[in-house]
């Protein structure tokens, strides 16, 4: 069951992901070369904390950190390490903010300094995959249209989607009903409707999307090792249609 959300209930989840967006940007503004993911995983929790929130990756399902740092060829569910970044690197940095029981989650990739021409385009093709998945996030659409948005621009690019993750309905849960693929046919899926709150959320491949898994049981890398990019927000389907939750309000429309 897909459970739709009141507006009051939205709010609740707006709250949370203005919390992620200020996050974000915390850490963005802190990636350079010689910079480690656990200095960062660090700030984030402390920035979190200090809302009245906590992190809500800390712990789920056993995760040890508070944010998900994914570097190069590692997909999703990256480990915060001590090894410094490097210049040419690319970080997929997501975060994840629980405040009274309500969810916020959201996701981008960054260069470490200057990076490649492939690597940048990589990073703006995913992020657009994510506007227009979000664009397409219509009242009385259906779910598919959302997915073939994204592999259709993807593909079109070059570029592969890596399948066995996407997008995922948030709000009194941190995964919720239904997942959202990043791949699929346009008019098909479960009908959007008004209350609907989902995060998009666009994992591209550079190469091949075939997936293999780290020993820590969580860290999923490329099996090829080529780079991978993730941008992920929190939206909400209103009668005006899609709105961003992960953004400041002048800019989420």
């Amino acid at each position: 069951m897909i459970h739709r959300k009141s507006m009051e209930q939205i709010e609740h989840i707006r709250t949370c992901g203005q919390i992620v967006f200020a996050v974000q940007k915390k850490l963005e503004a802190l990636v350079e070369p010689g910079i480690t993911t656990s200095h960062l995983d660090a700030v984030a929790e402390a920035a979190i904390r200090e809302t009245g929130a906590r992190p809500a990756f800390k712990g789920y399902h056993g995760f040890p950190a508070s944010i998900c740092a994914s570097v190069n060829a590692s997909i999703v569910h990256g480990f915060p390490t001590d090894e410094p970044l490097s210049e040419g690197d690319i970080v997929s940095i997501d975060v994840g903010v629980e405040l009274g029981g309500y969810f916020g989650d959201g996701a981008f990739t960054v260069g470490v300094g200057p990076i490649s021409s492939d690597a940048s385009d990589l990073i703006a093709v995913t992020h657009r995959c994510l506007e227009l998945g979000i664009e397409h996030m219509r009242v009385d659409g259906r779910i598919g249209d959302i997915s073939h948005a994204i592999q259709t621009h993807a593909e079109a690019a070059g570029y592969s989607i890596v399948r066995e993750y996407g997008g995922h309905g948030i709000g009194r849960e941190l995964h919720e009903s239904p997942h959202i693929n990043n791949y699929g046919q346009a008019g098909k899926g479960p009908r959007l409707k008004v209350g609907h709150v989902f995060c998009i959320e666009p994992i591209i491949s550079m190469k091949s999307p075939e997936i293999e898994h780290a020993d820590d049981g969580w860290t999923v890398y490329t099996r090829d090792r080529s780079l991978t990019a993730h941008s992920e927000h929190t939206v909400a389907l209103t009668e005006e249609g899609p709105q961003i939750l992960t953004l400041p309000p002048a800019t989420a429309a």
